[in-house]
Order: structure tokens, then sequence, then C-alpha cells
């Protein structure tokens, strides 16, 4: 008879199961069991549907089954990527002990596990779970007598920034971030104050207890992450900025554990020097994103002539963030103008930069530990192609201006010098890389005379065997001799019994077996033979990981140089990009001053005449004369006419 009053006790790994799940409470728990990530109770049935696998069950909890769906470790990203799209956050449980090791504690020994990563929105690295050619920001918030403090970055790249924000500039600087993740304090989740202002960004909110957004503990960790003592060098000095500084820092502690991500300086972000467009405003303007939420139709997207994705996040940045400097949009400006004049250099620059990889996700990869040879690839080639881009630059009989605006001569400067580094990982990597380290094989050959000794035993193993044959086989004069291999005693010398005197004479066969019509033998020499080739695969293995981590490690050392080089890139990216959309379309830079003048001959509406075109139709241009300083009168224009007049496409033209 069951005593349902006393239910028998959960299983030690379900025990093990269930207490790292009470740790993780907001988190699906991917439980690492051999080759696959297991869910068990409501995790397996609100993971199931989504990710249209099988549920079913293990065992029981109690007199109840045990729900649960898994996944196969090798292609989980594809997963995960659905589990995050939905808003769910997974934590990654591992293995953290060999199975072998648990065995000697006894034969109901749990394996050892451990979280290892919680996934977010926000905290997105892999290049299959990322938008390649927009920024994955994760924001904090802070507030303290009314002024608001906001400090995000996006961890695939290691930028971070800073900024303070009154109540009415909040709403318009959140649309601009539009963060994946945004970390808030409980009591700014619950208050009704600000939670219109927060509508649009409902689907991305992690409220946190307030005690994560104190500023005596946002100092510390920030002083921490970057190992300073003041956070003055930084110019960073606003009580909530810190506030929010620290509780992105502490978000991202919890959730890559012991793998902090590269973090870049932090940049102070001021709201007088860039356009803060509200968010209606800048949703009908349609400037990243159409009215559907689409990049399709938008002005970026029309706008976007960048050939890297770095690139277009810069395009992007700059287009979400309008300048309102004149010096500083005069200084973008010449840089631009200075690259459409230059049409051979920058045709070169841009057919350059086609192969370029994504070299400020690559290292960050790196840094985080969960990058591969491919990783360290991409950082190679990305030098290489700064190495050129730099030569193009810098060559006295280019087309460009001989005094370089000061935009391409910083970025000129930030390609730095990485002939070494390039030198080292060509002579390391093979032609061929495979995605994960934990594969091998992408070590070259030549670069380690070990690792080429235990390929040649691993690969060669036959031939070995075939030369020791042919050569015990001349030693004794038996020619049947031969050297065979079963599960049971491994590799042996068998030759039939009427020849096995001889090698019963010999001093280095040692006896095995006997069989009805052969008997079996080994030698010190082949047991060690053995030994190696069984071993080889397992310690050529270890050795490229070993190689690996070297290499990744001097990349590492450079890592605040390659960042530099690695956003010099992006811009001159962007920069050419903007040159070749203005030479392709004819557009005229204009004169930007501090008068409140709008004047516009000739305008027209990037987006609408892309579409025209298309259709093999041609957008009229028109204009707009607002100039105010001639004529007070002249600052407010009514613009009437039936439907379907064009009345918000010029409004939007305009504005745009």
């Amino acid at each position: 008879m069951n005593d349902t009053a006393n239910p028998p006790p959960a299983t030690p790994m379900m025990a093990q199961y269930l207490a790292i799940k009470e740790a993780n409470p907001d988190y699906l728990l991917f439980y690492r069991m051999g080759d696959f990530y297991e869910m068990f109770f409501e995790d397996a049935v609100l993971a199931a549907p989504v990710l249209n696998i099988a549920l079913t069950k293990r065992g029981k909890h109690g007199s109840n089954d045990i729900p649960m769906a898994g996944v196969p470790v090798r292609s989980h990203e594809s997963y995960l990527h659905k589990l995050i799209a939905h808003g769910f956050k997974v934590a990654i449980c591992e293995q953290t002990e060999d199975p072998a090791e648990a065995k000697k504690r006894g034969a109901k020994s749990v394996v050892a596990r451990d979280v290892v990563r919680r996934v977010t929105r926000g905290t997105l690295t892999e290049d299959s779970l990322l938008e390649a050619r927009q920024h994955n920001f994760l924001a904090a918030m802070a507030e303290s007598a009314g002024v608001y403090g906001l400090a995000w970055t996006d961890i695939s790249t290691g930028a971070v920034w800073l900024q303070s924000v009154s109540f009415d500039g909040l709403a318009a600087a959140l649309a601009r971030l539009s963060p994946k993740e945004l970390l808030l304090p409980e009591r700014l989740f619950a208050s009704e104050e600000i939670s219109h202002l927060l509508d649009d960004h409902k689907a991305v909110l992690t409220p946190l207890p307030g005690v994560k957004f104190d500023t005596a503990n946002g100092e510390r960790r920030l002083k921490s992450a970057y190992k300073v003592q003041s956070l003055e060098a930084f110019g960073v000095s606003a009580r909530v900025e810190i506030a929010a500084g620290g509780a992105l820092i502490e978000y991202l502690e919890l959730t890559q554990i012991d793998r902090i991500p590269r973090l870049e300086r932090p940049r102070r972000f001021t709201t007088s020097e860039a356009m803060e467009i509200d968010p209606a405003t800048r949703r009908n303007l349609e400037l990243t994103e159409t009215l559907s939420g689409e990049r399709s139709g938008s002005l970026l997207a029309t706008i976007d002539c960048a050939i890297t994705a770095a690139g277009s996040r810069q395009v992007a940045f700059w287009l979400a963030a309008p300048l309102t400097d004149p010096a500083a949009i005069a200084a973008r400006h010449d840089a631009v103008g200075n690259l459409h004049e230059a049409n051979a250099t920058r045709m070169d620059i841009r057919e350059r930069l086609k192969p370029c990889p994504d070299m400020a996700r690559a290292l960050q990869r790196l840094a985080l530990d969960r990058g591969g040879p491919r990783d360290l690839a991409a950082v190679r080639e990305a030098l290489r192609t700064a190495g050129v881009i730099k030569i193009l630059l810098g060559e006295a009989n280019s087309d460009l201006s001989a005094q370089k605006p000061e935009l391409i001569a910083k970025a000129s400067d930030d390609l730095g010098d990485f002939r070494d580094l390039i030198r080292s990982l060509d002579q390391a990597l093979q032609a061929e890389l495979p995605l994960s380290r934990r594969d091998g094989g992408f070590v070259a050959s030549g670069y380690s005379q070990q690792l080429d000794e235990l390929r040649t035993l691993r690969d060669d193993s036959r031939r070995h065997i075939a030369s020791l044959q042919a050569r015990y086989a001349d030693e004794t004069g038996v020619a049947n001799l031969r050297i065979k291999h079963n599960n049971v005693l491994g590799y042996f010398v068998e030759t039939g019994q009427a020849q096995a005197a001889r090698l019963q004479d010999d001093s280095q066969f040692v006896h095995r077996q006997t069989m009805a019509n052969a008997m079996r033998f080994t030698t010190v020499e082949l047991s060690d033979l053995e030994g190696r080739i069984l071993q080889a695969g397992d310690r050529a293995l270890a050795l490229e990981q070993q190689i690996f981590l070297e290499l990744q490690g001097v990349v590492l050392e450079a890592s605040e140089e390659l960042a530099k080089t690695a956003e010099a890139i992006a811009v001159i990216d962007a920069l050419s990009a903007l040159a070749e959309l203005a030479a392709a379309n004819d557009y005229v830079r204009p004169q930007v001053n501090g008068s409140l003048a709008f004047a516009i001959k000739g305008g027209r509406h990037p987006v609408v005449e892309r579409v025209l075109r298309r259709e093999s139709k041609q957008f009229v241009e028109n204009d707009c004369d607002l100039t105010a300083d001639r004529d007070p009168a002249n600052r407010l224009w009514l613009v009437t006419g039936p439907n379907m007049a064009g009345k918000s496409t010029y409004l939007r033209q305009n504005a745009l």
C-alpha cells in the first residue's frame, strides 16, 4: 500500500536539479545531461510548444510524472534564439566535473553541475542570436530627485555610455536607445508616474530590487570593473549615472557569472550633443523602422550603404542621435565630402571592406571565452583589411585631399599596425576552420612540432603497425606473423602454432593467449605504441585547446587597441557609405549654422524617391523656405490640399 502522505524522496539527480532551479527561479533551466540540455516540470511544459519539441516524462516526483523536454547541446543555439525571442530567460547549467570522477564517490553519486551563464535579451553575444546590423543594447535606469540616470552597453561589442536626463527627456532618450532589455528599480516599475513612458518597452523590462541601484554600491562596482581608484578620469560624477552604471555592471556579473565581458571606458552622452526626438515623432518619421516594426522601408534601410555590419551599426547610431553642434556636423560633412570627391579611393576602400568580418563582436566572444577558431580568423582578417585601408588613406598619389579631415585622420591613426599579430595568426591557423574549438583540427601543420607528431601517430597508426609487423616478421623469420586488434586484448601479435616456438624463444615477446590454431603475444614496444595511438587523438585535441588559449591570450592582450581599430573600420565604412549615397543620388552638402534659417531648394524624400525609382517614376522636387531671420512671420506655414495630395510626404520630407 502506497503512503501518499509521505512520498518517496527525490532521487539524487532530481534533488540536484530542484536545488539549482530554486536558485534560478526566473529562468528556464537548461540542465546538461550528456549530449542534451533537459528541462523538467513547468519549464518543460512552457518550452515544448514554443520549440515545437516533444513533451515526454522521466520518472516521478512524489506520485506525479515529471514532464521533460530536451534539446541537443550541439544545436542548442537555434532553440535558445526561439526562447529568448518569446521573452524567456534561460540559465545554462553545465556538468562541472568528469562523470568518471563522480563514479569514484560511489555508483549513485551525481555529477557536479552548476549554472555557468544566464541568457537574456540584453546579454546575447553569439552571431546566431544577434542581428548583425543592429546594436543590442542592455540599459539600466536609476532615479534621484527627479533626475534619471541611464547606463547602457552593447555586450557584444563592449561599448558603454552614461547619461543624465530629466523626466521630460526620458521618453525621447529611451526611444533613441530602443534597448533590448531595460533594468530598473522595482519602485520605478510600479510607479504610475512613469508607467506611460514605459509602455513601448514593457516587453523588455527587468525590475530589480532597489538596493541594486544604490550609488555607493554602484561606485564600488564601477571602480572594480575598470580597476580604477576614482571615476573622475572618466568624467563621471552624477550620482544617478553611477547608480545606473553600477546596476548594469552587477547584472552583467549575475548573467555572465565568472566571465565578465571586456568593457570600454564609459562615455558620457550629453543631451545637448544630439537632438532628442520624442517617441511619437521618431515612430512616425520611420527613422530606423516602419510603423509595422520592419527595417525595410525605413529611412535607415534607404540610406544605409555600409558594407560591413559594424558600419551599418555606426550609421544607425548616427541616425538615431542627430548632431546639434554645427561644428561637429561640419566635421562629419568634411569627412563625407572628402570621400565623395575621392571617387577612386572610395571605391577601393569599399571593395576592400567586402570580406571584412565583425571584429568587435569576435573580440568580445574571445574575451568571454565563448569564441572559436573562426573568431581568431575574424580578428586576423579584419586587421588585414585595416592595414590595406590605412595604406589607401595614406597614399600620396590618391585622389584624397592632402589635408585629411579630422574624422578620417583619427580613424586612419586608430587603424593601427598589427603585422606581427597577423603573421602569428597566419602561421597558427588552418585555411579551413571548424566552428568550435572543441572539434580540433584548426591549428596549421608546422606550427607545433609536438602536435604534428601526435597527429601523425593518430592518423598514420596503420602505417606504424604495418611497419612494426614487417620488422617483427623479419627479425623472427616468421613470414605469416600478423599484428591484429580486438576490443578485449587491444593490439597483439598472432602466429600459427607451428611457428609460435620461435616467438616463445624470443624474450621480447610475452604470451597473451593460446587459440586452437594460433598463439597471441605482445611486446613492450607494441604496448607502448598502442598506448600512444589510443592517447594521441585525445592528447592532440588537448594540445590544440592549449594553443587556442595561448592565441586567445595574445589577442586579448591587445584588446584595447584592437577595439579602437574595430571602431575605426566602422567609422570609415559609415563615412564612405554616406559618400557613396551622396554620389549615387546626387545629394548636395547643406550649409549648416546656428541660425533659425531653414531653406531647401529641390528637396526630395529619400524613401519615397527610392520606391518611385523602382517603378520607373520620378519624384517631383520641391522647395521649402522657413527663413524666420528675414521675416518673423515666416516661421509657420499652413499646408492645405485634398487627400493624397502629398501633404504628409512634404511634412516628413522636410522633417527628415
